[in-house]
C-alpha cells in the first residue's frame, strides 16, 4: 500500500511510478493499493503510522509482519520493492515510545522494550495486554496496581502492561485475541496464560506459585530431587519383594 497526499505536488509522479512497478510485478504474489493519506486515518492508526512519514509504502505479509518505507521518493519505489522481495528489508515494528520514566508500580511495556523487560530481564513477569477503551481492563487496573505494590520489595517479580492497540506483539509467544489477555513468563522462560479469577489474592498466589529464582533454581531442584543412596542390603531386599 502506498499512501500519498493526493493534492501534493509529487502525487501524480509517485502514483505513476507505483503503477508502473505494480504492472512489472503482476502475478508475483504482490497486490498494490494506493490511498489518500488525508482520508486513511484508520489505516494509519492500525499500522502505527505518522503523517510525517508520508509519502510512504507499507507491506503487510500473510504472517502479519510489516515493512515500511517512509518518505519515499519516486526513484526509490522500484529499488525498495526489489529489496523487499530479496529479503533485504527489516520488518517494521509498531511501537509507542519507550517511557522516559517508568516508576509506577505496574511497569509500562512497549514493543521496543518487550524483549528487554519480559524476555531478557531474567525476572518473573506478569504482563497484561490491554486496550485503552476496554471496560474490563479499566476495572483491572487498580487491582494490578495493588498486586504490583505487594511485590515491590521482591526484585525478581515485575507486574507490567502493554497497550496491544498501539504496539505490535509477537504472535509466536502471545496469543492476544481479546482484552484483557494476561500472560506470565517465569525467570527461566516458561510462558503461561493466566486464566484465573481477577482478584488481588488470586494474582498474588499465581505469581508466587509460578515464580522461580533463576540463580538458585538448579540447586534447589537438586536438593529436592536427590535421594539418599540405598545400601546393598536394602536394594537386595527390594529386589526380593
Amino acid at each position: 500500500m502506498m499512501f500519498v497526499n493526493f493534492t501534493g505536488a509529487t502525487a501524480e509522479s509517485l502514483k505513476s511510478k507505483y503503477r508502473e512497478v505494480a504492472t512489472s510485478n503482476k502475478g508475483q504474489d504482490l497486490a498494490f493499493l494506493v490511498g489518500d493519506a488525508e482520508s486513511s486515518q484508520g489505516a494509519f492508526q492500525y499500522f502505527g503510522l505518522e503523517e510525517s512519514q508520508v509519502p510512504l509504502i507499507i507491506i503487510q505479509t500473510p504472517d502479519s509482519k510489516k515493512y515500511l518505507k517512509a518518505n519515499v521518493e519516486v526513484d526509490q519505489i522500484e529499488s525498495w520493492i526489489k529489496d523487499f522481495k530479496d529479503g533485504k528489508v527489516a520488518a517494521h515494528k509498531k511501537s509507542q515510545p519507550i517511557p522516559a520514566e517508568n516508576n509506577e508500580p505496574v511497569k509500562v511495556v512497549v514493543a521496543e522494550s518487550l524483549d528487554d523487560i519480559v524476555f531478557k530481564s531474567g525476572k518473573n513477569v506478569l504482563i497484561e495486554f490491554y486496550a485503552p477503551w476496554c471496560g474490563h481492563c479499566q476495572k483491572l487496573a487498580p487491582i494490578l496496581d495493588e498486586v504490583a505494590l505487594s511485590f515491590q520489595n521482591d526484585p525478581s517479580v515485575i507486574i507490567a502492561k502493554l497497550d496491544a492497540t498501539a504496539n505490535d506483539i509477537s504472535s509466536d509467544t502471545f496469543d492476544v485475541k481479546g482484552f484483557p489477555t494476561i500472560y506470565f513468563r517465569s525467570a527461566s522462560g516458561n510462558v503461561i496464560v493466566y486464566e484465573g479469577d481477577r482478584t488481588k489474592e488470586d494474582f498474588i498466589n499465581f505469581v508466587k506459585k509460578n515464580s522461580e529464582k533463576k540463580a538458585a533454581s538448579h540447586g534447589e531442584e537438586s536438593t529436592k530431587t536427590e535421594e539418599p543412596k540405598k545400601t546393598t542390603e536394602e536394594a537386595a531386599a527390594k529386589d526380593e519383594l
